[in-house]
């Protein structure tokens, strides 16, 4: 085991390879506020990626509902039970990762999902079906009935676990972007992976007989074009690109702007030691700091405080990145708000977007005198 830096849990852990970062780390941020959980992107990932034989309870991108959501079936309840106490003090995670947690015979703990996990995602993730209580959900009463949509796709991780556990090193992270893919010709279906990573994004496929996972469209990035999930969010949700250790971030990057200068963007369950790629704007709806800080760290209220100052007028740069989102096909690498208009550019310095800030608003008189004519709604 090697000592690695892991600056999401503000101190170095314990890894089974030496620190490797790629060149350029592809990563998204994911603004839980306006998730409707439409499952387009669920949808559009489905009958592009999974819909072949062995495919039909695979989800790479899925949207479940969190608090008591889960796909598979409490996945994130499971691991966190095997992690045993998590505590912060100070921006720096005091417990142990997954890998600091494994018992001596193995590298991290981890656990293998029953396929009946897989068979019922998102049913009555939304519905009420027993008595609820704070102990269970940290709610409030007597409005205790919150929720919130929950995007989750493979993390492509930095410290990827599934990488790690496989004994056919038949899992590589890509040293030009720092995606994490499958080599499905040295695969012989061990199901190791699929047990290792703790968000449970490695899949087996029963018919072929090997393994696969998100691939972040690869052919599309490579191409400066949004994976197939991110264009097609119907909210806008979905900001992609490319994240920065902190040390090297730039503020005209809207994924580093997210993430390290405004730091509303954070990873999900940052504690199991991963360091993961894709980020959530936590909700600001819930106010349960407990249950955020469990899923996003130390930071979540703090984000929640910097997300509502945008939202009220108060920080035009942090709104105008969030109107960037999905509005271009594009890759957007640079941003800068000009004269109440919010700019992208992509990778080769071509403008790909331009959003108003605030959307112009025309009121006519009732009478047009020009054509002599009064304006009416009518049936």
């Amino acid at each position: 085991m090697a000592d690695v830096w892991n600056w999401q849990l503000g101190r170095t852990m314990t890894y089974p390879f030496e620190e490797s970062r790629p060149r350029r780390q592809a990563g998204a941020v994911f603004d839980t506020n306006k998730c409707i959980g439409c499952q387009t992107c669920t949808m559009a990932c489905k009958t592009c990626w999974t819909s072949g034989v062995g495919q039909e309870y695979v989800f790479w991108n899925n949207v479940e509902t969190k608090p008591w959501g889960s796909y598979p079936m409490a996945w994130d309840v499971r691991v966190l039970e095997q992690l045993g106490p998590q505590h912060w003090a100070d921006g720096v995670y005091r417990g142990k990762t997954i890998f600091e947690a494994a018992p001596p015979s193995k590298t991290q703990v981890g656990w293998a999902p029953d396929p009946i996990d897989y068979a019922y995602p998102n049913r009555g993730e939304d519905e009420t079906n027993r008595t609820i209580t704070k102990a269970d959900f940290h709610l409030t009463l007597p409005y205790d009935i919150w929720f919130f949509y929950l995007p989750r796709v493979c993390n492509h991780c930095t410290y990827p676990a599934c990488l790690q556990s496989c004994p056919r090193t038949s899992i590589y992270k890509r040293p030009e972007d720092g995606i994490v893919l499958v080599d499905q010709q040295r695969c012989r279906g061990y199901q190791v992976c699929v047990e290792a990573c703790p968000y449970k994004k490695t899949f087996f496929n029963q018919a072929t007989g090997i393994s696969e996972k998100c691939v972040f469209c690869f052919p599309a990035v490579e191409q400066g074009i949004l994976p197939r999930c991110m264009r097609t969010c119907i909210g806008k949700i979905r900001t992609f690109g490319y994240v920065s250790t902190p040390e090297q971030a730039r503020e005209d990057n809207p994924v580093d702007f997210l993430v390290h200068v405004r730091k509303v963007g954070l990873p999900l369950y940052p504690q199991l030691g991963l360091e993961p790629n894709v980020y959530y704007i936590p909700p600001v709806h819930v106010a349960d700091e407990a249950f955020l800080t469990m899923l996003f760290g130390p930071g979540a209220a703090a984000a929640q405080q910097t997300y509502r100052a945008a939202m009220e007028g108060g920080d035009d740069e942090l709104l105008a990145v969030l109107l960037l989102n999905v509005s271009t096909d594009r890759i957007i690498t640079r941003f800068a708000l000009q004269a109440g208009v919010a700019i992208g550019w992509d990778d080769n310095g071509d403008e790909v977007a331009r959003v108003p800030l605030r959307e112009p608003v025309i009121v006519r008189p009732a009478h047009d005198a020009a054509l002599s004519a009064y304006r009416y709604n009518v049936p």
